[in-house]
């Protein structure tokens, strides 16, 4: 049996349910999991504490990917594209610096790609790019519920309304990308 080269990658795009369900199709993505990061509040915040927005912790996702599948360079420029980079502490109607658009790095060699993919990228937008990029902090899972949400709830308007168009563009955009 062949070795996979893994590695992790965390980020936030706003909500993490739409950050979740765009990976979820991506080839060589092995596992992702919701949840919080960046915080300064100490112990395991809530799904409550944090969308209230004084824990400073970030709705993020982590991915567990396969390099010689998808490389982190191309993980960021699916993550970029499939949100909104330019608008600070906000994604639609979600505002609240939870929903920031942040990469936490693992190494340096992350920092150094996503320094360069968000100047490489930062000509294709009308506004400047907002997304803050950090030292990865402790991670910490979200609740069950939170985990694989739009598969659950595709019905549901939150899901149809924001996350299908996010799918939509994804498809269009990266169709060699996906599994």
């Amino acid at each position: 049996m062949e070795e996979k080269n893994m590695e992790i990658a965390t980020v936030g795009g706003g909500c993490f349910w739409c950050t979740e369900a765009v990976f979820q199709e991506v080839k060589g993505v092995e596992t992702i999991v919701s949840g919080y990061t960046g915080g300064t509040v100490p112990g395991t915040p809530t799904y409550r504490e944090v969308c209230s927005g004084l824990t400073g912790h970030a709705e993020v996702v982590q991915l567990t990917f396969d390099a010689d599948v998808i490389s982190f360079q191309e993980i960021l420029i699916i993550f970029m594209a499939t949100h909104d980079p330019t608008t600070l502490n906000r994604q639609g109607a979600d505002v609240g610096t939870q929903y920031r658009s942040v990469i936490f790095y693992h190494d340096e060699l992350q920092k150094q790609t996503a320094e360069a993919v968000v100047k490489e990228l930062s000509e294709y937008y009308d506004a400047p790019i907002v997304t803050e990029i950090a030292a990865a902090e402790t991670f910490h899972k979200a609740e069950a519920e939170h985990q694989n949400y739009y598969r659950q709830h595709q019905q549901q308007g939150y899901c149809s309304y924001v996350i299908t168009p996010k799918l939509t563009k994804l498809r269009k955009l990266f169709a060699d990308k996906l599994k």
